[in-house]
């Protein structure tokens, strides 16, 4: 009997510390910042479920897992890298202030600073890069999202989950606590009831909605950089250059722009093609990437659309070279060096957010309680088939982008980035380029990091931003105010 005793005291006393740790474990995993409810059989739930791999939302992944959050990045392409690996657009546009000082900070700087001193510039260094970006980040490649789970709230909807197909053919379901679009088709906001923003043909007043042209990045070899660069010198002050060449032409050891003048001669075999100025970069070893060739009309929601584009793209490739090798320097030896996998998606549907940046925002060098990016840039609108050569709105000085731009309306806890920002299409052609949107991915996943384990995004305060701010310049060498 007094053994049988003992017993049951020891059995009581186990249940009772498994009790205790199981009530504590949520503030001790490392992991997790709060006790995930179940989701139900079946189902995976996280703090952060990010939909594709855009480098903006694999570093928004990056810093929410080194903060501890529980992280899932589920990506429809192949494999990751967007368009930053597959569609290869390493020719980088840099946002400087009206003093010429450079906007960029964050994590990203580590690529533009390798970028500028020439260490990065060839397929393999930008792929280090990412690589290091998305180190230790579960990624689930080749997805198909099947149906999402909205649940309304008081004033609000929230996404509780989703369900997607994966290469198996095994269908998963997924909870978050905050979910992230992320691709530049619009996976997951196409799931969800939202109003799209007004696209280019607010700039017609068309009645269809029109998208900025794609963009087939063009690679060659053999080319004598230094004779293209010679070529533009001679013909210098910059105002002879101008009027030799077109406007905003430019040569230097590192990049080339401009030469309109010249390239909008050239006559494509198929019309849906144009060929613009040779924004390009010199890789070094006689090697160039060119961000030149546009692609008019492509949707990137349809496999067709892009498979089409690329074709088309790839068969004009031929005729680009033999054209420069005739009227641009340096390029008479020139050969192709390859293809991307992918497109530049410059533009598609952006859906309305809790703030709709606009132009006068950028004007008026508008900054906000909310801020999560410093950004400027030209507001440059590449062509469509309505306006082929495409326009501009002048250039920015430096302008905040709140976090609010990222917060889909009336979706408490669904993030959009990158190209998916919330803004008219004028504040988009500005705000669009990687680094300014960069900056922002990264900055909320800190923000989410950070304060999640006491407050959701839309419960901070412009007195938490105050706070915010100041860690942020502290800790990351962030600075997001004036």
């Amino acid at each position: 009997m007094k053994f049988v005793k003992q017993c049951s005291r020891y059995i009581i006393g186990v249940m009772v510390i498994v009790l205790i740790v199981q009530l504590a474990a949520p503030s001790m995993m490392g992991t997790t910042i709060s006790a995930k409810a179940p989701c139900g059989t079946g189902c995976s739930s996280y703090d952060v479920v990010v939909i594709g791999s855009e480098i903006q939302g694999s570093l928004l992944a990056k810093e929410a897992r080194r903060l501890g959050l529980d992280v899932l990045i589920l990506d429809p392409r192949s494999k990751p890298g967007g368009q930053f690996m597959q569609g290869q657009m390493h020719v980088l546009d840099e946002p400087n202030d009206k003093k010429r000082r450079s906007l960029v900070q964050g994590d990203i700087k580590k690529l533009y600073d390798g970028y500028k001193a020439g260490s990065i510039r060839k397929e393999a260094s930008f792929n280090r890069y990412y690589q290091s970006v998305i180190k230790d980040i579960p990624i689930r490649s080749g997805i198909v999202i099947e149906s999402v789970n909205v649940v309304p709230l008081k004033q609000d909807k929230s996404l509780k989950s989703i369900t997607y197909r994966a290469k198996d053919g095994m269908k998963y379901t997924v909870a978050a606590k905050y979910f992230v679009e992320n691709t530049d088709f619009n996976a997951l906001t196409s799931k969800l009831d939202v109003k799209r923003i007004p696209g280019m043909e607010s700039i017609y007043n068309g009645k269809k909605p029109d998208y900025m042209a794609a963009t087939l990045v063009l690679k060659f070899k053999n080319v004598n950089w230094n004779k293209l660069h010679q070529a533009v010198l001679k013909d210098y002050p910059l105002t002879n250059v101008e009027k030799k060449y077109g406007q905003n032409t430019y040569v230097d050891w590192d990049y080339a722009t401009g030469f309109s003048n010249i390239t909008y001669k050239y006559k494509p075999l198929d019309p849906q093609l144009m060929l613009r100025g040779i924004n390009s970069t010199y890789q070094k070893d006689g090697q160039v990437i060119m961000n030149a060739l546009l692609i008019f009309d492509v949707d990137p929601a349809n496999p067709k659309s892009i498979e089409s584009a690329m074709k088309k793209a790839k068969a004009e490739a031929p005729g680009v070279l033999k054209f420069l090798r005739n009227n641009i320097p340096g390029y008479a030896n020139a050969q192709l060096n390859g293809f991307p996998e992918y497109l530049y998606i410059r533009d598609y549907n952006r859906f309305e957010t809790e703030y709709i940046l606009d132009y006068p925002d950028l004007m008026s060098n508008k900054m906000f309680w909310d801020n999560v990016s410093i950004a400027s840039y030209a507001t440059d609108l590449q062509g469509t088939t309505k306006m082929r050569k495409g326009l501009s709105f002048g250039k920015p000085d430096r302008y905040g982008i709140p976090l609010r731009s990222f917060e889909l309306k009336s979706y408490e806890n669904v993030l959009v980035v990158g190209s998916n920002l919330g803004a008219t299409i004028k504040a988009y052609g500005s705000a669009r380029i990687m680094p300014n949107t960069a900056l922002a991915g990264q900055t909320m996943g800190i923000i989410l990091g950070k304060e999640l384990k006491n407050k959701r995004l839309r419960e901070l305060t412009s007195s938490d931003f105050v706070r915010i701010h100041k860690y942020l310049q502290k800790d990351y060498g962030i600075k997001l105010q004036r």
